[in-house]
């Protein structure tokens, strides 16, 4: 070769593929141009550079994930995902993550957060790119619990906690009833269905509380539990909300 070619067609030249097949294997990470896995079947490979092709490739598409990620507070994601992906890379994925797969760039595409979460807030967010998953988030929401450890300050009224779990209205929508139980002295343990951005907020300005921090901790069955700010993790196989 004398001049670049697109890498995608080089490995179906080379290889006996169709265009396909060569770009399949190259973003499900099977190819490596001087030793390194280039994921983009648009890489420009020069003269000289060698290509090496891993000897269980198999040219299948890449399958969809669904990734866990612990958000910091104060990153703001409001309902898209975009913003999301510069903190996913294989430095931030959780180091005990037991999943097999290996990261891949294509694993950052079409990724759609359905979960949102207060920009303020901490906690438990859900991005995914299978559809099976986003439906369930989405159509079970009713039914799906969420729980809060939210840090207060301020003198609860006589009866807020009663308030507080009775449920009620939030911008003409009704609220769920609640399960909010005292922590500590200042932090509150809020356990509530698929509560929408700000309620939180709301129900403890009606009782006389001013929110300080908020972290969410779980979304159904599965916790934020060993990922810290900033880690992620991708969903197994077995795991259900």
């Amino acid at each position: 070769m004398t001049d670049s070619v697109r890498l995608a067609k080089h490995i179906a030249d080379t290889k006996g593929c169709s265009r396909r097949e060569a770009e399949q294997l190259i973003e499900g990470g099977w190819v490596r141009v001087d030793g390194n896995v280039v994921e983009e079947a648009g890489f420009r490979l020069a003269a000289g550079q060698q290509t090496e092709i891993d000897p269980n490739a198999k040219p299948v598409p890449v399958d969809p994930v669904t990734i866990l990620w612990h958000k910091p507070a104060g990153f703001d994601v409001s309902g898209n995902s975009d913003p999301a992906l510069h903190k996913l890379t294989q430095d931030t994925r959780l180091p005990t993550d037991r999943s097999p797969l290996q990261f891949l760039r294509k694993h950052l595409s079409n990724l759609e957060l359905v979960t949102p979460i207060d920009a303020a807030a901490s906690g438990l967010v859900v991005l995914t790119q299978e559809f099976r998953i986003a439906r369930k988030l989405r159509d079970d929401a009713p039914r799906i619990e969420h729980e809060y450890l939210v840090e207060v300050t301020g003198n609860m009224a006589p009866d807020g906690l009663t308030r507080l779990n009775a449920g009620g209205f939030y911008k003409g929508k009704v609220v769920p009833a609640a399960k909010i139980s005292w922590q500590n002295e200042t932090r509150l343990r809020v356990a509530i269905k698929t509560p929408p951005e700000g309620l939180i907020d709301h129900l403890c300005a009606q009782v006389g509380l001013k929110v300080k921090t908020i972290k969410r901790l779980r979304i159904g069955r599965l916790p934020v539990a060993g990922l810290e700010p900033g880690q992620w993790r991708y969903l197994l196989g077995y795991e259900r909300f």
